[in-house]
């Protein structure tokens, strides 16, 4: 007799799982949504796939199939969510498009993904008109969290609402039943660092990289955490917090448009928020309203940041501030976006360090050519990134985005010292080559954000005659102090070589963000790069 080896059961990793999850075993758990023209928007996560399921089904009446790419322009709502779980599900495609970016830049990502039907928040409606005009191949615009404007300009793309037409839907849709391999989401980069390009997300990597989210040494989220998401949907996934939590059975705090301090302290205090996750400014925007107005965020037991390497100065204030740990981190679009996390609770001995890889992640130091440097601790390279929720090519681009070995160029200088922790020394590309040496910007906006009276700080490089590049120092002051240059960059003295000391300093009353949140430098060297 030949002996039979068992098997597995085949069970596809989609998204769609996670929210069956969540409403079977957590149904009551709340998805809250923040109003600003009344109480709180709640809804359990039974309620939440419920909805999904009609709002799939509303998708299916109006032809949307498997593989098509569905946009969306809105803000961190519960209905937002309701469309992203209703497309993905489905097998179709989430393209979610950011509304910081410019109408053309919109416009011709929608032609790229040949979306058809693009679903807005109300008050982003004229964008999403303007957009389509420009496009030409969104054929119908679905407004959630609120109705269309009346009519509309002659010949413009039809609105309707959502709502009425989940209303009226009779049928529920049916989910799952493809490949876990296919696309699920499209995101494009912020256009920071050149073009924006798009990155497709399959259920696979997205499934693969919520699992590595919920490790203890990530974010660790548990079924008694409520967790605030305050970075965007059109994000990079929110951070894949919308998997995450109800994968783990937390409750999901979403703040819509506004991210003001006096929104989100009311808000964290309101939904008794644990675990809030967003960049560095939103919490500095936090810090300084309990600064003017008083009051605190008892709740609160750990604030989640990354998109860009944090000033140990802002990164006490906020602790300070918030009664928090501050868990840095360090990823980016193209790796959905996970790369490294400190571990939660455990103090860093530098904000700019952003803990280790998870299993799924590996990194790479090399040279400026892309050899491997030989030896990969305690020195400084340029960051290559491999794994399982890591691009292997854009959206739309013959050529492979890594190199043969399967590594992906991060644009980023790195160091990752001897207990593996990795630190993002800065951008390539914001290097000041002066005199025919190196000046690293992070390096000297982290020694002036330490400035009792600077609240963000950020160095760029001027053309010179007779050194090629001088750098610049563009600051935002506390509410506006007035504080002489040689204050600002006496500091450095000493901490930085003499060479490296700005040549001169900028005052804004508000520095430029870019659509992420971070600050933005591509504006800063047009507005004040050169003589």
């Amino acid at each position: 007799m030949r002996m039979t080896h068992g098997e597995m059961q085949a069970f596809p990793l989609t998204l769609d799982r996670f929210l069956d999850h969540a409403a079977k075993w957590r149904p009551d758990t709340e998805v809250v949504t923040a109003r600003e023209d009344g109480p709180a928007d709640r809804i359990g996560y039974a309620g939440l796939k419920a909805r999904s399921l009609k709002v799939s089904a509303v998708f299916a009446s109006l032809g949307v199939r498997p593989g098509e790419h569905v946009a969306t322009l809105a803000w961190n709502t519960r209905e937002h969510v309701e469309a992203w779980y209703a497309i993905m599900g489905m097998g179709a495609v989430c393209h979610t498009l950011n509304p910081r970016l410019t109408e053309a830049q919109l416009a011709e990502m929608a032609v790229r993904s040949q979306a058809r039907i693009l679903v807005a928040s109300a008050d982003l409606e004229p964008i999403a008109r303007r957009i389509a005009a420009l496009a030409g191949t969104l054929e119908l615009v679905l407004t959630i969290n609120g109705d269309p404007a009346a009519g509309g300009p002659d010949g413009a793309t039809p609105a309707r609402a959502l709502e009425p037409m989940v209303e009226a839907e009779a049928g529920e849709a049916e989910w799952g039943g493809f490949d876990e391999t296919s696309p699920s989401g499209l995101c494009f980069t912020s256009g920071t660092t050149g073009s924006p390009k798009g990155v497709t997300y399959t259920h696979r990597s997205s499934y693969l990289h919520t699992l590595r989210l919920l490790q203890a040494d990530v974010l660790g989220i548990t079924g008694e955490d409520a967790v605030l998401v305050a970075v965007p949907m059109f994000h990079a996934n929110a951070w894949g917090l919308p998997f995450a939590a109800p994968a783990a059975g937390a409750k999901l705090v979403l703040p819509g448009r506004h991210l003001d301090g006096a929104s989100l302290a009311a808000l964290i205090n309101a939904e008794g928020a644990t675990i809030a996750v967003g960049v560095a400014t939103v919490w500095l925007g936090l810090v300084e309203h309990l600064e003017a107005h008083g009051g605190h965020t008892p709740s609160l037991k750990r604030v989640v940041v990354g998109g860009a390497p944090m000033a140990p100065a802002l990164m006490a204030r906020i602790e300070h501030g918030l009664g928090v740990s501050v868990q840095t981190s360090w990823g980016m679009t193209e790796l959905s976006p996970s790369g490294t996390f400190a571990p939660p609770g455990l103090a860093v001995r530098s904000p700019q360090e952003s803990g280790r890889p998870a299993i799924g992640v590996d990194l790479l130091l090399t040279d400026a050519e892309g050899r491997a440097l030989p030896e990969q601790r305690d020195a400084e390279g340029h960051l290559r990134v491999r794994g399982a929720a890591v691009v292997e090519r854009y959206f739309g681009e013959a050529d492979a985005a890594t190199d043969a070995d399967g590594w992906f160029p991060t644009g980023d200088l790195a160091r990752i010292d001897r207990d593996g922790n990795l630190v993002i020394t800065g951008r390539a590309k914001d290097l000041i080559k002066s005199g025919g040496e190196w000046i690293n910007p992070a390096e000297i906006e982290a020694v002036v954000s330490e400035h009792p009276s600077v609240s963000l700080a950020a160095v760029i490089g001027r053309p010179d005659p007779k050194w090629g590049e001088r750098p610049v120092l563009v600051v935002q002051t506390r509410g506006g102090q007035d504080v002489s240059d040689e204050s600002l960059l006496e500091p450095l003295r000493g901490r930085v070589a003499a060479w490296w000391i700005p040549d001169a300093v900028i005052r804004l009353s508000q520095m430029p963000l870019a659509p992420t949140g971070k600050i933005d430098k591509m504006r800063l060297r047009t507005d004040h790069g050169s003589l």
